[in-house]
């Protein structure tokens, strides 16, 4: 089995890989669909890429109901801290947060759960961050949160960020668009 799957205390999911390693490199599987969906994640739909320098913030993005996206996130190369917001409303872990650093080098992967905001920031000079979703990009109903609102309290290891003017004028959670709720699982 190439992938240990670990829950995160808000149901994102911390998938370790395993890479096999010689002279000429590394090979290393990132996503095996009857695996994933033993472990109740969707197929997907859509691959994303994102290059980005260091110090470049994006985020806290998600994709509101019917299209409310699931990501798996892979960094095919550099380093990111990558978080996930809770936003569903009646969730015992509204609006709070986790971070993991991910990299090409640790072949950490994390599962979000649509009912989340993501974002991550840059660490190494530049990152290729690889992210697969389970519904497709629907721009009319793409949202955001501010990368630093208070009620949140996320703790980015960079102080000045590089942002988009879209991503500087994102509102706070309690101000967010958001359709999600908390429904328990069985």
């Amino acid at each position: 089995m190439p992938f240990h799957f670990h829950s995160l205390p808000n149901q994102v999911l911390l998938i370790e890989t395993r890479a096999a390693r010689d002279a000429r490199g590394l090979f290393r599987e990132t996503y095996r669909q009857a695996e994933f969906a033993a472990h109740d994640i969707p197929p997907f739909v859509q691959d994303n890429h994102s290059h980005s320098t260091r110090g470049v913030l994006r985020g806290l993005h998600y994709q509101k109901s019917p299209k409310a996206q699931g990501k798996l996130i892979i960094v095919a190369s550099g380093e990111i801290f990558d978080v996930a917001v809770d936003i569903r409303k009646g969730s015992p872990t509204y609006a709070q947060w986790v971070g993991q650093t991910l990299s090409a080098e640790n072949g950490l992967l994390m599962y979000i759960p649509p009912g989340f905001a993501h974002g991550f920031c840059v660490l190494s000079a530049h990152a290729d961050v690889v992210y697969k979703v389970t519904a497709e990009y629907a721009p009319e109903l793409e949202r955001g949160i501010i990368w630093n609102d208070p009620d949140i309290g996320i703790r980015w290891p960079i102080a000045d960020p590089l942002l988009s003017s879209k991503d500087a004028a994102l509102p706070h959670l309690r101000e967010a668009d958001n359709d999600f709720v908390f429904e328990l699982r069985g």
